[in-house]
């Protein structure tokens, strides 16, 4: 199987789950299609930029939405001149209910990857710029304990990124529904 074209694809994890790399390898392999990065919108804010961290100030908790919003817009923009989008984002919990509402356009589909701590922590020592465990790793039990379960989830702890690309593309369109027309 594959993935209705066009049509809007939310691929999710924690910090360091691969969700860059994933979204970056999908979009490759796909007729038409865009790679939304959550992180490049926020490095769009040149003064002011306050990044989320683990205790949210208000103005950090405003630019998360803002964020999000700008991003459900620019894949809105995208589908509807016929591309697929992919979008790359720390949306759980709560935020999964966020984008589903803002995001107009159907079909919209729902991965998240759920590689395991141990392999959070081993992906993370390989890195060579950014540090993301240490800050991040309590997200691990709210992705697994607050995110609805809705769409498909994927332990790709022992999966190459090829092989997480091939697990979504054989089965998105399937078992990743998150909303239809």
């Amino acid at each position: 199987m594959r993935l209705p074209e066009p049509c809007i694809l939310i691929v999710a994890g924690v910090p360091g789950a691969g969700k860059s790399t994933v979204s970056r390898l999908l979009a490759e392999r796909l007729d038409r299609a865009v790679h939304i990065e959550a992180d490049t919108l926020q490095r769009m804010i040149i003064s002011g930029s306050e990044w989320p961290q683990r205790e949210m100030t208000e103005e950090q908790q405003s630019q998360l939405a803002l964020r999000g919003r700008n991003i459900c817009l620019l894949a809105d923009s995208f589908v509807e001149d016929g591309f697929t989008v992919i979008i790359d984002d720390v949306v759980i919990g709560t935020r999964v209910d966020d984008f589903r509402s803002q995001i107009r356009n159907r079909p919209l589909r729902f991965v998240l990857l759920t590689p395991s701590v141990e392999t959070l922590r081993e992906r993370n020592a390989g890195r060579d710029s950014k540090d993301v465990f240490d800050a991040w790793q309590h997200l691990d039990t709210v992705m697994r304990e607050e995110t609805p379960p809705v769409g498909l989830w994927i332990d790709s702890s022992q999966q190459s990124v090829e092989q997480t690309v091939d697990q979504i593309l054989a089965e998105a369109d399937a078992h990743a529904f998150l909303a239809d027309l």
